[in-house]
């Protein structure tokens, strides 16, 4: 048993909320309770939070800004770490430098406001830096490996090292930090001196492509399926007739049929059943088994 008193009075003046709903902070509204959600506000704190975590004992993840994930409905255990105080931008010539829990779409904007190109492809993707870089982000031809420099992680032991980006050994939505459990606390980026105006309209003609195509009016988890060889997910769920198809409050979009939205006060069974459904239907339909891109994590309700 976790002593809480010994808790508070280590972590003192750390935000720590006790049996906290996850759902109230995932894009997909749903996830059910941490025992304990921290929202560390700098690297010490975090560091603090971990090495206490690890002495007591107590599981420990980092959640990031919850986009591109599915929380079961059993919640998490021990301490779950968000990181929506640590966000800073710096700009320094043609790099920045970003907190991981600053927004991807934010870091986009700050590199336009110093007429820095390059970015450009990240400006419709929701998250934050940490979980695009976690999982190599990319749309419209770009990814997170064509920019970045390096990125500061914490490893579970409680230290933070420098990893390069040839040492992050990109593919596609992956890196090697999904294998070490290193976390990314922030990152640094290349870019090239550009024209405003330029580099404005590109990400107007990007934003709007997406606003075209994807469910936004509703909470989802984004793009639920890697993207086949040779082929789309979206197109292969379509042509399986799968577009609209629900289960409890979670349905496939209409719009997009490779995004699934809550639409009803879903839940991540339902969530999880759906994405079992599509990937067997389609696979019955095509032969072809697509492969989830979103994580699911967390424990399923007893």
């Amino acid at each position: 048993m976790v002593n809480i008193e010994l808790l508070k009075s280590e972590l003192a003046g750390i935000d720590i909320r006790f049996d906290e709903p996850l759902k109230r902070y995932t894009y997909t509204k749903v996830g059910g309770p941490a025992d304990y959600l921290a929202f560390p506000r700098n690297r010490y704190e975090l560091v603090r939070l971990v090495k206490f975590a690890n002495r007591e004992q107590i599981p420990w993840m980092v959640l990031g800004n919850a986009s591109n994930i599915i929380v079961r409905d059993g919640g998490i255990r021990g301490f779950v770490i968000m990181f929506d105080q640590l966000h800073t931008i710096m700009v320094n010539g043609y790099t920045i430098e970003a907190e991981a829990g600053a927004k991807l779409i934010d870091t986009t904007h700050v590199a336009l406001h110093h007429s820095l190109t390059g970015f450009e492809f990240a400006c419709g993707i929701p998250g934050s830096v940490g979980g695009a870089v976690f999982m190599n982000a990319g749309a419209y031809g770009g990814e997170i490996a064509h920019v970045l420099v390096s990125c500061k992680v914490l490893t579970p032991e409680g230290e933070i090292n420098t990893i390069s980006v040839e040492e992050m050994k990109f593919g596609y939505r992956s890196s090697v930090i999904q294998e070490t459990g290193d976390i990314v606390i922030s990152a640094k980026f290349a870019l090239s001196p550009g024209n405003y105006t330029a580099i404005q309209q590109e990400m107007k003609r990007l934003t709007h492509l997406r606003e075209l195509k994807q469910p936004l009016e509703y909470p989802s988890c984004g793009s639920v399926f890697k993207r086949p060889l040779g082929h789309f997910a979206g197109q292969l769920i379509s042509e399986a007739g799968l577009k609209g198809h629900r289960i409890g409050g979670v349905e496939v979009s209409t719009k997009h049929a490779g995004f699934m939205v809550n639409i009803a006060d879903g839940n991540a069974q339902n969530y999880e059943d759906l994405i079992a459904h599509v990937i067997q239907t389609v696979e019955n339909e095509s032969g072809i088994r697509l492969e989830r891109e979103v994580r699911i994590i967390g424990e399923t309700l007893q």
